[in-house]
């Protein structure tokens, strides 16, 4: 019923060929763990990446502090726009230099960049309020305050690449848009009477 290998040298060549086997299953497991290690190893670093850009995205925002506007008096329109703003909790440096801006308004939507870059033709400028390091555009400690200015077209005597005045009960929302991916949303509204003011708050 079972065959006995009686014969040394039938026996020895059994073994060998067991053992050349063996070595070659133990090479191809070795190969094996070695390629599920680098493409853990590949994996987790490509997780922390896009983990880190993640948490950017989510922190590296501003965050407003005050939006006033300009009067013109002659016809109680806007004719410029500041936002104060400043790190949002937890936000590392941010380079205003290197945002970008919608501006969404009654006549329609504007991209802007900074007026350091040859960007759009209507940009908004920046101006510090309060700078720990005098810095020119950038935020880098949270009590850094800058203001970020809107000129508008005020009849031809303002910025005449930029859309018309603002009038009473305009609504607008500005989303500014950090290098790292991070967008703050902004949103107000003119007050119904501007008459006898030369600054309001939105």
């Amino acid at each position: 019923m079972f065959e006995f290998i009686t014969d040394e040298e039938e026996r020895g060549q059994v073994g060998i060929g067991t053992l050349i086997v063996f070595i070659a299953m133990v090479l191809v497991a070795a190969i094996a763990a070695g390629v599920l290690i680098n493409t853990a190893g590949f994996l987790q670093s490509k997780s922390q990446e896009t983990g880190q850009q993640s948490s950017k995205q989510v922190s590296n925002r501003l965050q407003e502090v005050v939006t006033t506007g300009t009067v013109n008096t002659t016809d109680d329109t806007i004719k410029s726009v500041n936002v104060t703003v400043t790190q949002a909790p937890g936000a590392g440096e941010i380079d205003l230099a290197n945002a970008t801006i919608n501006w969404i308004g009654p006549q329609g939507t504007e991209t802007l960049t900074h007026d350091s870059s040859s960007g759009t033709d209507w940009q908004f400028s920046t101006y510090q309020v309060k700078n720990t390091d005098n810095s020119n555009t950038v935020l880098n400690d949270a009590d850094d305050r800058f203001n970020i200015e809107f000129q508008l077209n005020d009849n031809g005597f303002g910025d005449t690449n930029a859309p018309n005045n603002l009038n009473e009960g305009d609504e607008v929302t500005i989303k500014i848009n950090t290098m790292a991916g991070a967008t703050t949303t902004i949103r107000f509204t003119v007050p119904e009477s501007l008459g006898q003011k030369e600054a309001v708050e939105l």
